[in-house]
């Protein structure tokens, strides 16, 4: 009894304690068509000539263009052309479908006829705006000449003013009817002589 006892507790003793974990499963990626396989209806590959162009979040960039060119010819353009220039001619075909829905009688061309006409009316505003800058400027510098004329006959008449009044200076300094006694005082002979003498000699007290 002991010994199968002790064959027991060898036996639960030699079993592992914890089973091994599972092993990890790596997750599976799942691939979503593009948009032109999946209007379509068709299986992506790989190789996939439209998947780089026209990614599954941008159906309507597809449909735009499918309905206008046509998935067969849109496969061939792209065919014939190398990768560099496949995006610029997936985007030209693009605008050019989309001005065609808007406008199916001259599509892109009426669009490029729609802005040469803005071009031409903005050139015609901005010669017309210079013009005006330039008529401006001359009425400005015509003002200008204007108000330089009219100051000089008051400058020259201040200046002839300025002079005469120095003139009657000079003549009244040096005039010989006029002499300056001991004080410093100017005393005028014209009429010292008529002043009677003893207005300056007799003393003020009598």
């Amino acid at each position: 009894m002991e010994s199968k006892c002790d064959a027991s507790a060898a036996i639960i003793s030699a079993s592992p304690t914890s089973s091994p974990p599972p092993p990890q499963l790596s997750p599976r990626l799942v691939l979503s068509p593009c948009a032109a396989c999946k209007i379509l209806r068709r299986r992506c590959g790989d190789k996939c000539v439209l998947a780089p162009y026209f990614p599954p979040t941008e159906p309507a960039k597809f449909t735009i263009a499918h309905r206008v060119f046509g998935a067969s010819n849109i496969i061939k353009l792209l065919q014939e052309l190398p990768e560099s220039q496949r995006t610029d001619a997936v985007n030209s075909m693009v605008y050019e479908a989309g001005a065609r829905i808007r406008d199916p009688i001259y599509g892109c061309a009426g669009a490029i006829y729609n802005l040469q006409r803005q071009v031409s009316e903005l050139q015609a505003q901005l010669a017309k705006a210079q013009v005006e800058i330039v008529s401006m400027q001359l009425q400005r510098s015509n003002l200008l000449e204007l108000i330089h004329n009219m100051d000089q006959p008051n400058q020259e008449q201040h200046n002839m003013s300025f002079d005469s009044s120095f003139g009657n200076c000079d003549e009244f300094i040096s005039s010989p009817d006029e002499e300056s006694n001991d004080f410093g005082f100017i005393e005028d002979n014209k009429y010292s002589n008529t002043i009677p003498s003893t207005l300056w000699c007799d003393p003020l007290w009598i």
